[in-house]
């Protein structure tokens, strides 16, 4: 009778009798099963389908052993090396070598693995949001790799979701430094036509001066820019990305999207143009799933609750003001930049905003560039130094701004000449 498993069958016509009368004894001889079995199953207390589960782990862990466990996980923890960690086969390995284990080795697999889920955070559920229109719009940076010219090149990609239409602006920065960051805050303005009640971002050095959350103190440029814009800043928890969830997933998506294959271009601009279209392209034909209308017929809603745009500009450039040196050159940050001849030893205004620089004479623009983001490097411009070269005409072949701004074969060509 040992060892007779109780099928479906067997336990409705065990309970089935048990109900009409008969004995325990009498339905263990007819069913050939023990007299225990037939007690355990009669009155419906258990279900042979249902087997009992046991999670006490053993008695062979004892609590020096959960003891000698933990602290293996506290030594993993405080030396923080993602490779070199205490696995089970090595804490039970120690446990024999120095504590004299006597158990099995599957023992402490088990043990292991309850006591790194008793250590483990468990996932919280994630709020479903709703927004009005024209509350709030969720920015963040991201990361993307593009050709310029033929040279891999890392960029930045500013992306900013309005929270109730779903509408994206992105576009391409060499750095996310603080110019960028209202420069780009500036043109999302100018894409949506309109200026959300509050803007919500991570806690980014960029923006947050100290503190994170409802604690944090924004830099005083950007509090000057949001009075001048007229919105609220609403800063993030830390590890939170939850909380802007919306243009955490255009990060990605534009990335795969808008950049694949990796784009080959010959400047920032013609990327963000491109991506300007993108956005409108987005606008136009797109629908986000679970909602009931288009992300246009939603942004042409949300358009009519966004507060104006003011007509005076802030000023979001890193602003010094520099004396030309004696190579008609002035410096800003780590490099060098030409200007004409005629500004030599004057004070001039150079204005850095995220992907180039204007230098002004008396509010007037006399040179910009393309931002260097490199160190050491000078850019010269020829043109800047035809009147200095007409009366150094000796210097032509030696001059930098020559050397630099004219190929090798028409210099050749010219030492030619007479």
């Amino acid at each position: 009778m040992k060892g007779v498993k109780v099928e479906v069958d067997m336990y409705k016509n065990l309970r089935q009798s048990y109900i009409d009368g008969e004995s325990q004894r009498q339905i263990a001889k007819r069913l050939g099963i023990s007299r225990q079995t037939v007690k355990k199953y009669c009155e419906g207390k258990a279900h042979p389908d249902v087997r009992k589960s046991y999670e006490r782990l053993p008695d062979t862990i004892t609590p020096e052993v959960k003891h000698f466990i933990l602290d293996c996980f506290r030594i993993d923890k405080e030396e923080h090396l993602k490779k070199q960690k205490h696995s089970a086969k090595r804490i039970y390995d120690r446990l024999v070598a120095e504590k004299n284990f006597l158990g099995a080795e599957s023992t402490i697999r088990k043990a292991v693995k309850e006591f790194k889920e008793d250590q483990t955070i468990p996932p919280q559920a994630i709020m479903p949001l709703s927004y009005e229109p024209g509350e709030a719009i969720q920015i963040d940076w991201g990361e993307v790799t593009v050709y310029i010219n033929g040279e891999k090149t890392k960029l930045h990609t500013f992306c900013g979701r309005l929270c109730y239409s779903c509408d994206i602006f992105v576009q391409i920065f060499k750095s996310a430094n603080e110019e960028a960051f209202l420069e780009a805050q500036q043109l999302m303005f100018n894409f949506f036509g309109g200026i959300p009640k509050r803007i919500i971002f991570d806690n980014a050095k960029v923006a947050v001066k100290e503190g994170f959350g409802i604690y944090a103190k924004p830099q005083n440029k950007y509090r000057s820019f949001s009075a001048h814009y007229a919105f609220d800043l609403d800063f993030c928890n830390p590890a939170k990305g939850n909380e802007k969830s919306l243009v955490e997933n255009l990060v990605g998506y534009s990335r795969r999207n808008f950049l694949v294959p990796v784009p080959r271009i010959s400047s920032i601009d013609e990327l963000n143009q491109k991506l300007w279209n993108d956005c409108l392209k987005y606008r136009a034909t797109h629908k986000v799933q679970n909602r009931n209308n288009s992300v246009n017929i939603m942004y042409q809603e949300e358009l009519r609750c966004l507060n104006t745009i003011p007509m005076f500009q802030f000023d979001t450039s890193k602003t010094v003001v520099t004396c030309v040196d004696d190579y008609s050159t002035v410096r800003y940050e780590k490099n060098y930049y030409s200007v004409p001849v005629k500004y030599l030893r004057k004070d001039v205004t150079i204005k850095g905003y995220g992907n180039y620089i204007s230098i002004l004479y008396q509010n007037t623009e006399i040179a910009n560039y393309i931002r260097c983001y490199f160190s050491g490097k000078t850019e010269y411009r020829l043109e800047h130094y035809i009147d200095l070269l007409e009366r150094k005409p000796r210097s032509v072949f030696n001059s930098k701004p020559v050397k630099t701004n004219v190929t090798e074969s028409l210099l050749n060509w010219g030492k030619q000449l007479p």
